[in-house]
């Protein structure tokens, strides 16, 4: 059709003849190159050469073609390979580059929001060099290319890893005959449907799924399944204005004259979607041939004389065919300094089994026209997702839970508003004022502050912003710890300076100080802030989201999951500074339970509430050993956490509030019903301080008298045992003497002598059952 419409222009080509020889190299390499060699060493000459359609056996002829100073000019080959210039320097094509679709992919995926893809690709070059190109226009849009797989003959394993990758926005590159067996995989493998769209090349025949092909073994319908509402791109080959063209025929003419020309219908025609880009092909080599002859003519050489050692002739037809330009039957006919044509891109998608016309891009426009009448369907309704959609929700502590909570720390600040007030109004009272008033005052400030505390641990995200978030966390941190200080370190100087008093010397100064306690308070609260002070102008605390495995929705169809966030106060470094807070704390709580137990029987009339004070100390150290450890182990349990902490929190308060205030109150209502009598005896049966120290004495004196006693008794068992040994020699030597039948006189008299200062010696020992010895260790 080409070479009859071209050679019926009179003023195309004048005096010339568009002929044309063709061979089928059946997209074999190999076969192609010998065709080449033919056409070469056979007349007539050789100008230039149209096609090959196959980009494989293109890339071999277009770089050997260089050789011969030939221009090519090919149909059907869309290899992204074939721009390289330098390689293939006489190239040019009228199918636009398999890239040229890569920028309509792109648009697509941002269309839809697909952030995350994955390609499959059969092992070709035209193949890899499109999605190489591909990778990297993805890179600069943001999206994330997830997998990417490729096969040489079977796909099976290519397709199973898709799915294994739980792949959902799929781009597929091969050629028609592998795209049966790949969608033939993707149903066995059930990647396809609500969740799952594949993107593939366009330009395969509109039934190509429907060819009967005995290489796999599944039906017709099951490709059809597969493929429902998948997508295809494909450059444009038509004219979309269907204007008349150069040829004097419209889009619409040109396949209206084709159609009577076919041995077969269209649809079973390889090739005719592409008839247009041929039908251009001609033209535009009819065009150069043109513009060279009057080139030529002005150097007064002729198309004709070209051989293929002819270098400047080459140069003419090059660049006559780079500055061809017109209307085609495919479109606006042009090409880049590359060879390539550029061209929009038809976006189609399957509906039914047939394919229907979504949009264009356009690629001057970058920019995708969807003024169509066909609208994209879906089988679910809606675009797939490119990754299963994960929706952050926050973990808040229960409603239920918070409230209660704040309700009990509201009734524990008033409880120590209603302790503030009876303190004030009695401390000039007597049972009141020894119990220093003002330092009791402090620990319900303290008290008050710790509670307040509990409710800032229970506010989260849902009433604080994030923009504040790390506020709060610097609130929390002050106000529980300045709490814990004043109130703990309140008591901790009240046992403290009992200790201190305890274990004075007789004449020094009993008398207790309240600037001694007030310098025990400012010390403890001055090491808080500065420590608290140093931490937040270093590592500020801020907001971090812990996140916890994803949880799947109620409808797993939704393709939805939940993400639940917790809100945690982190800040860089927080180990080191939670360990200098826990070391210092630590000893803090032991050495005040150290002094609590020291001083548990000491009574001290300045100070006439210690005992209540150490069973407070005991208290408070014992909930912090059990709530620190058990706190890090259900840390993100949030509502346990909460709960745990606000009652341990709030126990220690009130225990703490009614052992130091409950028996004041007792003891003043008291006096106001009639019992100020009793009480007052029950105040003076108190040990004051000078008959304490005597019991302490008296202690110490006990204790030495005991060991006196102790020594003596070992004294008098040892004499013991000496006069037993005596008394066995004298028994001894008594019976020798009886037992000789005479004896001397003289040793007679030296033996009684001997027995008579035995008997003075043993007089000189104390006897164990002596009473005079007996009542001077009773008197000691």
């Amino acid at each position: 059709m080409a070479l009859e419409h071209v050679n019926t222009q009179s003023d195309l080509l004048p005096g010339y003849r568009l002929d044309l020889k063709w061979n089928d190299s059946e997209c074999e390499p190999g076969k192609g190159i010998t065709i080449l060699y033919d056409l070469l060493y056979n007349p007539p000459q050789k100008i230039m050469l149209l096609g090959p359609g196959c980009s494989t056996v293109t890339t071999t002829i277009a770089e050997a073609a260089k050789m011969w100073n030939l221009i090519v000019m090919s149909y059907g080959s869309s290899s992204p390979a074939l721009s390289d210039r330098k390689r293939f320097t006489t190239f040019f094509r009228t199918h636009p580059s398999a890239n040229l679709n890569n920028p309509a992919y792109v648009q697509l995926f941002k269309h839809y929001g697909w952030k995350k893809i994955n390609i499959i690709q059969e092992a070709e070059e035209v193949f890899v060099s499109s999605v190489e190109n591909l990778e990297s226009l993805c890179k600069q849009a943001g999206i994330d290319i997830v997998t990417r797989q490729s096969f040489l003959k079977d796909p099976a394993e290519a397709v199973r890893n898709l799915n294994r990758s739980d792949a959902r926005i799929i781009v597929g590159l091969f050629y028609e005959t592998p795209a049966r067996k790949v969608f033939c995989e993707a149903y066995k493998n059930n990647l396809y449907g609500k969740r799952v769209v594949w993107l593939i090349i366009g330009w395969y025949a509109d039934n190509w799924f429907q060819v009967d092909d005995k290489s796999i073994n599944c039906t017709a319908e099951h490709l059809q399944t597969a493929l429902e509402g998948h997508l295809t791109a494909e450059s444009l080959i038509k004219n979309l204005n269907n204007v008349t063209t150069l040829s004097g025929m419209t889009t619409n003419d040109f396949f209206d004259q084709l159609r009577p020309r076919l041995d077969k219908s269209p649809e079973h025609t390889p090739g005719y979607v592409e008839s247009p880009l041929a039908y251009d092909a001609v033209w535009a080599i009819a065009l150069a041939f043109n513009k060279s002859i009057q080139e030529l003519a002005k150097f007064g050489k002729r198309l004709e004389d070209f051989t293929y050692s002819d270098e400047f002739t080459a140069r003419v037809i090059y660049e006559s065919m780079q500055n061809v330009t017109f209307e085609g039957v495919s479109g606006r006919v042009s090409f880049t300094s590359e060879g390539d044509r550029i061209a929009p891109t038809q976006l189609e998608q399957m509906q039914d089994g047939i394919y229907k016309v979504l949009g264009y891009y356009d690629p001057f426009k970058d920019q995708i026209d969807w003024s169509t009448k066909y609208r994209d369907r879906w089988i679910g309704g809606k675009p797939p997702r490119h990754e299963t959609l994960i929706i952050p929700t926050l973990r808040t502590v229960d409603r239920f839970l918070f409230w209660s909570m704040v309700s009990l720390a509201a009734f524990g600040i008033a409880c120590a508003i209603a302790c503030f007030v009876f303190n004030m109004m009695h401390r000039l009272r007597r049972h009141v004022q020894m119990s220093h008033p003002n330092i009791n005052n402090l620990i319900l400030l303290g008290i008050s502050l710790c509670l307040v505390a509990v409710v800032l641990l229970g506010l989260d995200g849902s009433f604080i912003p994030q923009s504040s978030f790390h506020m709060l966390c610097q609130a929390r941190a002050w106000v529980l710890i300045v709490g814990f200080t004043l109130s703990y370190g309140s008591m901790f100087a009240k046992i403290w300076n009992v200790h201190s008093l305890s274990t004075r010397a007789k004449k020094e100064s009993k008398k207790v100080e309240s600037w001694q306690l007030y310098v025990v308070v400012a010390g403890l609260l001055a090491i808080d802030v500065l420590i608290l002070a140093l931490w937040t102008g270093i590592n500020p605390m801020r907001l971090e989201a812990h996140r916890f495995p994803p949880e799947a929705a109620k409808d797993i169809e939704d393709d939805i999951e939940y993400e639940p966030l917790l809100e945690q106060c982190v800040s860089t470094n927080d180990t080191i500074w939670m360990g200098i807070i826990f070391a210092y704390k630590g000893l803090f709580l032991i050495f005040g339970l150290f002094l609590a137990y020291e001083t548990r029987n000491v009574k001290i009339r300045e100070l006439n509430d210690s005992r209540f004070v150490g069973m407070s100390i005991y208290n408070v150290v014992v909930l912090c050993i059990i709530t620190a450890p058990v706190t890090m182990i259900i840390n993100k349990q949030h509502n346990a956490k909460f709960v745990f902490v606000a009652l341990s929190i709030m126990f220690c308060c009130f225990l703490s509030m009614g052992l130091i205030f409950v028996p004041k109150v007792i003891e003043i209502y008291r006096r106001k019903t009639g019992e100020h009598h009793d009480s007052k005896k029950l105040e003076d049966s108190l040990p004051s301080r000078e008959e304490e120290e005597k019991h302490q004495k008296l202690l110490a004196e006990n204790e030495q008298l005991k060991k006196q006693i102790q020594e003596k008794e070992e004294k008098v068992k040892l004499l013991n045992e000496r006069l037993r040994q005596r008394a066995t020699e004298r028994a001894r030597l008594t019976k020798e003497q009886v037992s000789k039948e005479s004896g001397s006189a003289s040793r007679q008299s030296l033996v009684s002598a001997q027995i008579t200062q035995d008997r003075h010696s043993d007089s000189a020992l104390p006897s164990s059952t002596d009473p005079s010895t007996i009542n001077s260790i009773y008197e000691l």
